[in-house]
């Protein structure tokens, strides 16, 4: 399969359209072949492809109660929306409320709380506003605040009760890379599946392997002294499959 990321100066195909969508789910139900414990979504481009993500959501559930769902609400970054401005209300009113776990940038996250963060107070802030929406787990995965990176990390166990929530705080890295985002959070799916009830540990695995690939991709682009032509350096994971699976942590998590 091939993938092509509209972050390239120029890029070729169409955007899949709800019904299209629909109909594979229709034919994956023809066959028997619903039963599924995750989904996961990233960027989406067209309304219709996010009110059918709704419908695929409940179809996924009504075989599967227990059926996770995260959400990555791509939707634009350090200031700059990138999607259709309709995407925003729908993803805060309709999207959020029926995701498990949700991982937005801090951008993203002003977005669905509809407050600046600029502060860390800010930031839990918005991960408590998050679950009264409705998802038990929020990650902010990207947060400049006083010239710091880190990720704030919040899980509600029982709703209406209090939050474990916590920091990551990591070095900036001064380079460009295509698809870091879409990586964190299958990262974190991935993690949070082998340790349901430590999201601090999840976040921390998932932020050892991703610092671990990028600082990987940057070697590898100078020690072949090759410049990315796009600016953008492509993420080296098939070389990166170690770092992956058996992540060594160095930024550890800060419970609050």
């Amino acid at each position: 399969m091939s993938k092509e990321n509209a972050g390239y100066p120029t890029f070729r195909g169409q955007v899949l359209n709800g019904e299209e969508l629909w109909s594979l789910i229709e034919g994956l139900e023809s066959n028997d072949l619903l039963v599924y414990t995750h989904l996961l979504t990233g960027y989406i481009g067209s309304v219709s492809f996010l009110e059918t993500i709704l419908r695929v959501v409940e179809k996924l559930r009504s075989v599967n109660p227990d059926m996770i769902y995260v959400c990555d609400p791509v939707m634009g970054d350090e200031g700059k929306l990138y999607v259709p401005s309709e995407l925003v209300s729908l993803y805060r009113e309709k999207v959020v409320p029926v995701a498990s776990m949700i991982t937005p940038n801090q951008f993203e996250a002003e977005k669905l709380t509809d407050f600046s963060i600029s502060s860390e107070a800010e930031g839990l802030r918005a991960c408590n506003i998050l679950h009264d929406a409705g998802p038990s787990k929020v990650v902010i995965t990207s947060m400049e605040i006083e010239g710091m990176l880190l990720l704030i990390g919040s899980h509600q166990k029982i709703k209406g009760h209090l939050p474990e929530q916590f920091k990551i705080v990591m070095p900036k890295i001064p380079a460009y890379f295509t698809g870091t985002g879409d990586l964190m959070t299958a990262l974190l799916l991935g993690w949070s599946n082998q340790y349901p009830e430590d999201l601090w540990k999840a976040a921390e695995l998932a932020v050892a392997s991703l610092q671990a690939i990028l600082h990987r991709t940057i070697h590898d682009y100078e020690a072949a002294d090759i410049k990315p032509s796009t600016k953008q350096y492509e993420i080296r994971l098939i070389q990166s499959q170690d770092d992956i699976k058996s992540p060594q942590v160095t930024y550890f998590a800060e419970k609050y």
